[in-house]
């Protein structure tokens, strides 16, 4: 069974409560490796349930939703057994069929775990899931994929997930190209006898990496990288070993945080597909990004101007789903916009409380106008000072984090925890690179 190795490669385990201290102004530069996709684990841990034999996950990412997950499995009875970056579960001894409460509440991918345990150990109760308060992150999409392929949902006391005696698979139209939902019914119908046509699934790169991975179980995936998934049902899933592919949130992270101290920074292991989509969007701010292979350079004293629309109309990035621009990005533009030259309007479709963080970036200085919850407008470039902030969720957290690395004076970052959740030893990685940062235990005040 598992020994909790994994928990001590995370940050002070007795010290839940930590700030960052930041001076700002050094250079970030170097060379950054990129780590495993958190979007991308997360379901897959979930997937270890689809079968009794050993799965293998390798360039897991050291980060705490990654450890709720894993405390979940072994609470259920999974045997776990984790080397570095490297971890192999084995779901022979699960037992229970409840999810522990407070582990849920710690991570909302916890409700991950109701396709694949209906599907293969015939019920599962979630207690309702955590994780940030960006705004509403309904259930319906995953219920009402879930009940078409005849599993039934009680949603009294929690989600209690039971596989019906017609559980099979199903024509399913997703009425929104939900992420979690399309991996959670994905799940499910890998297992469904017959055969399943999801329309208006999610297509995220960790969304196809998920189904490279069951595929590798014995899964029978069509359509892969598209919005239409076609899914044979087959009767059982076998072992695999499989690598996660790079997060490229966390890779453009670190290439706000270059630009912004004008380093020059090497970003290695990245998929260039992925920067295909993000560095078009990065380009309207004025980023200049070189791809060679699986490294991406971020030039050094970059001068950000923002690109007008045609007949110099204000411009505007909008978030949506693959391949438009990622969600979790749009915190870290509007931190980059406040540095660049020019006007642009930010538009958050997806999460009405994504943008409540800008307040902050109003006190450090940032010339911001919040029109709605979903919208505000930058003019920049800005000079942004220290102040005393609080992590909000881990998008937010890590903006926050690369405003102060620009800023001029020392910021302290509370409730540093919540950035763990997303990035693996962002303090460190950042000292390695050249920023002033240090974790110290939270202080009041």
């Amino acid at each position: 069974m598992w020994s909790r190795p994994f928990a001590n490669c995370l940050p002070d385990q007795n010290a839940r409560m930590s700030e960052l201290v930041i001076n700002g102004g050094r250079t970030i530069s170097g060379t950054h490796r990129t780590p495993g996709n958190k979007n991308a684990a997360l379901p897959m841990l979930a997937a270890c349930v689809l079968t009794d034999e050993p799965v293998t996950l390798h360039n897991l990412p050291l980060i705490r939703d990654v450890q709720t997950m894993l405390d979940l499995l072994t609470d259920l009875g999974a045997s776990v057994a984790q080397d570095d970056h490297s971890v192999t579960i084995c779901c022979k001894g699960i037992h229970k069929r409840r999810l522990d409460e407070t582990l849920c509440r710690q991570a909302r991918a916890s409700i991950l775990f109701a396709g694949p345990m209906a599907a293969r150990h015939e019920r599962v109760t979630v207690s309702h899931p955590g994780g940030d308060v960006i705004g509403r992150r309904r259930l319906d999409t995953h219920v009402a994929g879930l009940e078409q392929l005849g599993i039934r949902v009680e949603t009294e006391a929690g989600y209690a997930f039971t596989r019906g005696p017609l559980f099979r698979g199903a024509d399913i139209l997703l009425d929104e190209a939900s992420v979690t939902a399309t991996e959670n019914i994905l799940m499910a119908a890998v297992l469904a006898p017959g055969e399943s046509v999801i329309f208006n699934a999610a297509c995220e790169p960790h969304v196809q990496d998920l189904c490279r991975l069951l595929c590798q179980m014995g899964a029978r995936i069509a359509g892969i990288g598209t919005n239409r998934l076609l899914v044979e049902g087959v009767e059982a899933l076998h072992s695999a070993s499989h690598r996660i592919s790079s997060d490229y949130v966390e890779a453009a992270s670190l290439v706000a945080a270059a630009v912004l101290t004008g380093g020059e920074l090497f970003v290695e292991d990245i998929d260039p597909r992925d920067f295909t989509v993000i560095g078009k969007h990065f380009a309207r701010l004025g980023i200049r990004l070189n791809l060679d292979g699986t490294t991406l350079h971020v030039p050094p004293r970059q001068r950000l101007r923002i690109q007008d629309d045609i007949g110099a109309a204000i411009p505007k990035l909008e978030d949506g789903t693959w391949p438009n621009f990622p969600s979790d990005l749009m915190s870290v533009s509007i931190v980059l916009a406040t540095q660049a030259e020019g006007t642009m309007l930010f538009f958050e479709k997806m999460f009405e409380s994504r943008m409540y963080f800008v307040d902050r970036l109003i006190e450090m200085g940032a010339r911001i106008v919040q029109c709605d919850p979903h919208r505000v407008i930058v003019s920049g470039p800005s000079r942004l000072h220290a102040m005393r902030l609080s992590s909000p969720d881990i998008r937010a957290g890590v903006s926050l984090l690369l405003a102060a690395l620009c800023a001029d004076g020392q910021s302290r970052i509370g409730n540093a925890e919540v950035i763990d959740r997303g990035y693996e030893h962002v303090d460190r990685e950042l000292r390695r690179l050249g920023a002033d940062i240090q974790r110290v235990p939270a202080t009041s005040g």
